[in-house]
């Protein structure tokens, strides 16, 4: 990357935080310079979200292929709910498939409007979090993954059917872990180390498919080795190897592997900016934690500052997890 660019975007986000904190009431009790007090800006119209670093998040763009295969789930979610408009199966697919056009506001609302037909099922309050998460209202999200956690405690888990089919068609998480994981992540992106680590080890309890390992693994490593809980993040990446039986997670397998010693930098860049993917975006933030473990903070930086250039993963947890680091870099 251009390092001409940093000091061009660090005013950017410095001139977007000073108008944020001058709007902010001295009441908020929100720490100076938050990722939560970051989003306190009104939503121009059709935004979605303002990001932890000020900047209107608009719907991602889709391709037409996606958009099609897209708009043809929703339309039969859309005739489910026509047809039971109270049931809450019916509901919690509407506002899934209706997230998966970008619209993460109507998914909100569909999933409120279900939690007052149905106060009493966890579903809603994990789906609802995860949207939550995903327009930057962080303490929300916590909010639900409370309530669900207190719903289902005690219970038997249960698999939950995945919205995108991976393909092999088998799903990979259940219902615990996704409270679970979204929870550690809220935690994660506002800065919330200790939180974040409390909630992956609840995660790590119910991550019984092999790719929920792995997944729960990689946060919690990076976590682990920031808090200076050195020996027990070397614990974590023990049972990880390269013959585990990952249908999903390959991104984090990778970046384990290279916290491991066993893969190269080169080995796991992946496109930026236009033509990032949401796995290249994963990839990027984890390989910005890697340069920052290994005592590189201005290449942490870098790839954590291109990562922003890919608009249209914003919704990705490796952008989110990007902006939060740069807010709050920022702001010290």
């Amino acid at each position: 990357m251009n390092t001409r660019r940093r000091p061009i975007l660090n005013r950017r986000i410095l001139s977007n935080m000073a108008m944020l904190l001058a709007a902010c009431s001295p009441d908020s009790g929100q720490e100076a310079g938050s990722p939560a007090e970051m989003t306190s800006r009104p939503l121009p119209p059709g935004a979605e979200a303002i990001s932890f670093l000020g900047d209107t998040l608009m719907p991602p763009e889709q391709s037409e292929e996606v958009r099609a295969v897209y708009m043809a789930r929703y339309e039969e979610a859309e005739e489910a709910l026509a047809a039971a408009p109270e049931d809450v199966e019916a509901l919690i697919w509407m506002g899934r498939r209706i997230a998966y056009l970008g619209r993460y506001r109507e998914a909100i609302e569909i999933y409120s409007d279900a939690i007052n037909l149905h106060p009493e099922d966890a579903r809603l309050y994990r789906h609802r979090g995860h949207r939550y998460l995903s327009v930057r209202e962080p303490e929300k999200a916590i909010a639900d993954f409370a309530r669900a956690a207190e719903l289902t405690a005690g219970l038997p888990d249960e698999v939950e059917p995945d919205g995108l089919p991976n393909a092999m068609n088998i799903p990979t998480s259940t219902l615990q872990f996704n409270i679970w994981y979204h929870r550690a992540l809220a935690h994660y992106v506002q800065g919330d180390l200790e939180a974040a680590l409390e909630a992956q080890r609840r995660c790590l309890e119910v991550s019984v498919h092999p790719d929920s390992m792995v997944a729960t693994s990689y946060w919690m490593y990076m976590t682990l080795m920031r808090l200076g809980m050195e020996d027990e993040a070397l614990e974590v990446l023990g049972p990880i190897s390269e013959d585990m039986e990952i249908i999903e997670s390959t991104g984090y397998l990778n970046l384990l592997m290279l916290f491991k010693g066993e893969r190269t930098v080169e080995d796991l860049v992946g496109p930026s900016g236009d033509a990032a993917t949401l796995q290249s975006t994963t990839t990027a933030y984890g390989l910005g934690v890697w340069h920052m473990l290994n005592g590189r903070m201005a290449d942490a930086h870098q790839v954590w500052e291109r990562i922003l250039t890919g608009r249209n993963q914003w919704s990705a947890f490796g952008y989110m997890a990007a902006e939060g680091e740069l807010a709050r870099s920022a702001i010290r």
